[in-house]
């Protein structure tokens, strides 16, 4: 059976505990779990006990994440780590270019050279704050056509946000296994090691590296107690572990840099684990979208999917936000997005279909693609989208023909060199906002 084939039937078959921030547990082999203590004398059947930290110990409960792994080698018996290339894989801080308050807005990556696997595959567009200081986050865009067979890879610098535009994920992870499939999002925490395996031929998206605090739930204040993500929908894995002695590169992004060493054995072998330091998959058409029911677009905070805090409440280092399939009802209102300026940065992608405040096909905001609209960077409906709206009959309207998202950041997002000078940069985009006339009528 072929590589493909077999991640479908594998990818099939999983089975999840649910619930994000949960202290799951669980276990591959009846008995691998010890009980009543973390690390006795001697762990159950031979493994080793070990504990994984996302969160310094001395966090608030509520903050700390920390899972308790038991595995069948220690983390610690590796060769030494060397470098090695980047690609074009860029971390903070960002100083290839200067901050740039313009505009922009790209197609989507093209295709990928033969062989390329997910790492190899991931292309950075931009970001902010600085990776060995554990603030900010950034942007990066991944094209593949090969799974990862012989490779793992592991961020140390911050948690990854997977968001599949095409082709469907096959994540193995030290915890266990998660497919992702266009319009799920894979959260995986800082530090754990996982593989990528192909569903279909190819496979492309984005992905948010987080390099503060964890994502989380957001608060809900006055929605109450039930709305938007909810809990339960998160899908955590139930332990899987390779017991395999075989030449595997392990690949750690460490301070901005790859490193690499060869191990002689997967260390994708763990056989039971407990605590909330997990990977995640959700279904975005799960989020449960709070609108007005009376006049006005709510501002896109409303859409919030995951927030990572910052030392301000309420001034996120990194929201991700989703524009899920909703009713407009709002009378004397127009409805798409209205035109703004905002202290934050926000980068926008598209996952399928279009968005209802830009124009789609070719040239336009298509899947794939993505914009970036930095700090007090004017912006809003381009002008075939305003006119449409302004003139639009205001009867109950189902937007259900696209689903789109946005990174947020309180700092300005600085592109890389290479997605400053790409090809697939698009070149006019100012020009969607030509030809919005002067109406004023004293």
């Amino acid at each position: 059976m072929g590589g493909i084939e077999q991640a479908r039937k594998t990818a099939e078959g999983l089975e999840y505990s649910t619930g994000f921030g949960n202290q799951h547990s669980s276990e591959a082999v009846p008995g691998a779990l010890p009980h009543g203590r973390n690390s006795p004398q001697r762990a159950p059947l031979g493994l080793y006990a070990e504990q994984l930290s996302g969160s310094a110990f001395t966090e608030p409960r509520a903050h700390n994440h920390r899972s308790w792994l038991y595995r069948i080698r220690p983390s610690a018996a590796h060769p030494p780590f060397v470098r090695t290339d980047n690609g074009a894989l860029r971390s903070a801080p960002f100083t290839e270019t200067v901050p740039d308050p313009n505009r922009l807005r790209w197609d989507p990556l093209p295709e990928p050279a033969p062989g390329t696997d997910f790492v190899a595959g991931l292309w950075t567009l931009g970001g902010n704050g600085d990776a060995a200081q554990r603030t900010g986050m950034a942007v990066h865009l991944y094209h593949a056509n090969a799974a990862m067979t012989d490779r793992v890879f592991s961020d140390s610098d911050g948690e990854l946000l997977i968001v599949p535009q095409h082709g469907g994920l096959l994540l193995r992870t030290e915890l266990g296994l998660l497919r992702a499939e266009p319009g799920h999002v894979a959260l995986i925490p800082r530090g754990v090691r996982f593989r990528v395996e192909l569903l279909d031929e190819s496979a492309r998206g984005y992905v948010c590296e987080n390099y503060g605090r964890p994502f989380t739930l957001p608060d809900l204040g006055p929605i109450g107690a039930n709305g938007l993500a909810n809990a339960r929908d998160f899908l955590a894995p139930v332990a899987a572990y390779e017991d395999v002695e075989c030449p595997v590169e392990v690949i750690n992004k460490y301070c901005g840099n790859l490193w690499t060493a060869p191990y002689d054995h997967s260390p994708l072998d763990v056989v039971a684990w407990h605590g909330n330091h997990t990977p995640y998959v959700y279904d975005l058409h799960r989020f449960n979208v709070i609108g007005s029911i009376s006049y006005d677009h709510p501002d896109p905070s409303i859409f919030t999917v995951l927030t990572s805090p910052s030392d301000t409440p309420g001034l996120a280092g990194v929201d991700f936000v989703v524009f899920a399939p909703r009713w407009l009802v709002g009378e004397d209102t127009f409805r798409p997005p209205y035109f703004h300026r905002n202290v934050m940065s926000e980068y926008m992608g598209l996952i399928e279909g279009a968005y209802d405040a830009k124009t789609a096909g070719k040239g336009g905001f298509v899947p794939g693609g993505g914009s970036l609209h930095t700090m007090m960077s004017a912006h809003g409906p381009d002008r075939e989208t305003f006119e449409k709206a302004s003139a639009a009959e205001l009867k109950p309207q189902k937007i259900d023909d696209g689903l789109a998202f946005m990174f947020e950041t309180r700092w300005p997002i600085t592109a890389t060199e290479q997605a400053a000078t790409a090809d697939h940069l698009q070149r006019g985009y100012d020009d969607v906002w030509q030809g919005l006339s002067r109406n004023f009528r004293p």
